[in-house]
């Protein structure tokens, strides 16, 4: 009798077809509709997202960018727990979804300092050192990129598998504190934030246990 595959050798098999350059794109495409968006509007010639961006266009913009970027980041952390307790092998696709993590907190922050504080750099470090939001986000930011500078296997090799790997447990304390960074960006309690940061601390739990197992 043949050999029955299982949902998750069904499902892994599936995966594997899927080449990298695809996620690539599709991830990139929320924030080159996000960035081109901008360009028109501010060319005046033509205006792409209608009356979605409220009253405060700049922090309509950059909440959308940051959202995204801890979507990813969640998507990322989500593949360890996928591979862990169910044997899906998404591994292949981790290094994309973290570089378009870092990609949208790039265009999160360039948001801010271009549109926001219009390069104001004074005026940024003071927001960095006064406000306990945007401390706790930059410091999310200086977690990641480490991470996106090591994410090459060229990089691996030089600094070895062991050492690699402890190097990335960075992202462990980066998305607790982009988390947070979400739900004190609000000024008030809101329910969204609060569930994307409830849901890092489960992947966190989940992930911590399994690593103490």
């Amino acid at each position: 009798m043949a050999h029955s595959l299982t949902l998750p050798e069904r499902v892994n098999a599936g995966l594997r077809t899927i080449p990298n350059w695809v996620v690539y794109l599709l991830g990139a495409l929320p924030g080159l509709y996000i960035v081109v968006g901008v360009a028109l509007a501010l060319l005046g010639i033509y205006d792409l997202f209608g009356n979605r961006l409220g009253v405060d266009p700049i922090r309509t913009i950059e909440h959308w960018l940051g959202e995204l970027a801890l979507q990813f980041f969640i998507a990322t952390m989500l593949i360890s727990i996928l591979r862990d307790y169910f044997r899906l092998k998404l591994i292949k696709f981790r290094r994309a979804l973290g570089l378009l993590t870092f990609f949208y907190v790039i265009l999160h922050l360039s948001v801010w300092i271009s549109l926001d504080l219009q390069f104001r750099w004074g005026e940024a470090w003071a927001d960095i050192l006064k406000r306990p939001y945007i401390t706790i986000g930059m410091a999310g930011f200086v977690l990641l990129i480490p991470l996106a500078v090591t994410s090459s296997n060229a990089m691996i090799r030089r600094l070895g598998p062991v050492a690699w790997q402890r190097l990335h447990k960075l992202a462990y304390p980066a998305i607790l504190l982009g988390g947070i960074h979400y739900v004190m960006v609000q000024k008030v309690w809101e329910a969204e934030p609060l569930i994307y940061l409830a849901i890092i601390l489960v992947l966190l739990g989940l992930r911590g246990r399994r690593l103490i197992r």
